[in-house]
């Protein structure tokens, strides 16, 4: 589900053009054995107060959205390619809802996934409970890790709850009403019901259902739908009990409160630099804005917090665009930049398939994958976060470095280093030829271009001429 609180009133005010979210649309938004459940030492490691599964450190995610995923839109499908999505070079696959959707008030011909009508089960049209323990066997006997998409905030108006338990649910003037945002304003998901998190019994049986899926199917953690609408103490009394079951990896929809990162969280959604991105690819903003985005981020949050870096997901690709809807002749340069600054990477199902369209929310329309023509494309970039630890997640890898160009507003340049290991990125972010003279220090070396496989010394002082959204990803 599309978030409706994705700027604080700081963020508008850095980012000069910053796009929020429209609430009048029905939106919804490698290594080591599966079998290992050894936790980073979060103290001495990250600083954190959070268990943080190790396998974790290096991880990028792929969303899958099930019903489009394959001709017949279940969950067989998706195993079927699950080997190519390892060769791709994905750790955590996060499956869209599985759970079986409401049909009262339904949305479109099939409904929205995230109409949840019973926690426990799975979506007929996916295939059964067996089909989905099969399918993450089948990933964590490749290496790989699955998420599931969870929606605390609101059911359907037909979950067994709504008649069971009308007292499980938010009640305006007597009765039970959609969503409304931070600011009390209507969401316009008028096919889901918002529940009542000051009812105990629905937290107990909220948190009784989350964890039955990580006990009963094995799954390794959650994507939590719209997050920041459901009180942070019910995260921190979340959090503790699925760990009991085993070390969990857990995702917010979210990005307005840090303390999430200390109550339950271990990675939350850009959705700022998504959007001052969009920005800079229609001319809207300046590269230099993405500094000023940083250091917010830096004081804002917990040293060892990262966020999921995207150009798409499930809801911008329906609602807001295609890869080159949002970033014109720049797609690559941004998925390039986004896949090696501190964070995690993610890859929306089709897009290394080249999907040039966008995908219906309530309708079937499969992804057509061709030829799979970008593969070697996002390939290149999720080995590499695999490879150089100047790219791995959080405090285990190394800070941006600042490399000035002359071009700053035209340019972003930067170093990573972790120990030995380097990686050094040139991208313009324009539309226009620019040339550059390098600056600063300590970046010094001999690297190889990532894409092109061949050397490139870079020197202080050096000059480059870089075509309209050129980019340069160098390793040592």
């Amino acid at each position: 589900m599309k978030l409706t609180f994705i700027h604080l009133t700081l963020l508008l005010g850095l980012l000069t053009a910053g796009g929020c979210r429209s609430t009048t649309e029905q939106t919804e938004t490698q290594t080591g054995s599966p079998s290992d459940t050894t936790l980073a030492d979060t103290t001495a490691q990250t600083g954190s107060t959070l268990p943080t599964p190790e396998w974790t450190k290096n991880a990028t995610i792929y969303e899958v959205n099930v019903r489009q995923f394959s001709a017949k839109g279940d969950l067989a499908g998706v195993e079927t390619q699950l080997p190519r999505l390892k060769e791709l070079g994905v750790d955590i696959l996060w499956l869209m809802p599985i759970y079986p959707i409401g049909t009262e008030k339904k949305k479109g011909t099939l409904g929205s996934p995230y109409s949840v009508a019973d926690y426990k089960a799975v979506n007929p049209e996916f295939g059964t409970f067996d089909n989905l323990k099969q399918l993450v066997q089948r990933a964590h006997d490749l290496g790989m890790r699955v998420i599931l998409d969870f929606v605390p905030n609101h059911t359907a108006w037909d979950h067994p709850w709504v008649k069971q338990h009308p007292d499980w649910y938010t009640l305006t003037n007597g009765k039970m009403t959609a969503p409304l945002d931070e600011k009390g304003k209507p969401t316009g998901w008028d096919d889901v019901v918002d529940l009542n998190y000051n009812n105990p019994d629905m937290r107990a049986a909220m948190i009784d259902a989350m964890s039955y899926w990580v006990r009963e199917a094995n799954i390794d953690g959650y994507r939590m739908d719209v997050a920041g609408l459901v009180p942070n103490d019910f995260w921190q009394e979340a959090r503790p009990a699925l760990d009991k079951i085993k070390p969990v990896f857990m995702l917010a929809e979210s990005e307005g409160d840090p303390a999430q990162f200390r109550s339950c969280f271990n990675m939350n959604y850009g959705w700022a630099m998504h959007s001052l991105l969009k920005n800079i690819a229609k001319g809207k903003a300046k590269a230099t804005d993405i500094d000023s985005l940083l250091a917010l981020h830096k004081k804002k949050y917990p040293r060892w917090a990262y966020q999921m870096n995207f150009t798409q997901n499930h809801d911008e690709n329906t609602w807001n665009g295609t890869l080159a809807e949002s970033f014109g002749a720049g797609a690559k340069a941004f998925v390039a930049l986004t896949s090696t600054f501190n964070g995690m990477p993610l890859v929306y199902n089709g897009m290394e398939s080249g999907l040039d369209r966008r995908l219906p929310f309530f309708e079937k329309a499969p992804i057509e994958w061709g030829t799979y023509p970008d593969a070697t494309f996002y390939k290149s970039l999720l080995t590499l976060k695999h490879r150089n630890q100047a790219l791995w997640n959080g405090e285990a890898g190394g800070d941006l470095v600042k490399i000035p160009t002359g071009r700053d507003e035209q340019v972003y340049a930067f170093l990573r280093q972790r120990d030995n290991d380097r990686v050094a990125v040139i991208v313009n972010l324009s539309n226009q030829l620019q040339t550059i003279r390098l600056g600063g220090d300590g970046y010094a070396g001999l690297y190889t271009d990532v894409f092109e496989h061949k050397p490139l010394e870079l020197k202080t002082g050096m000059t480059m001429t870089l075509k309209p959204w050129e980019y340069h990803v160098m390793t040592n």
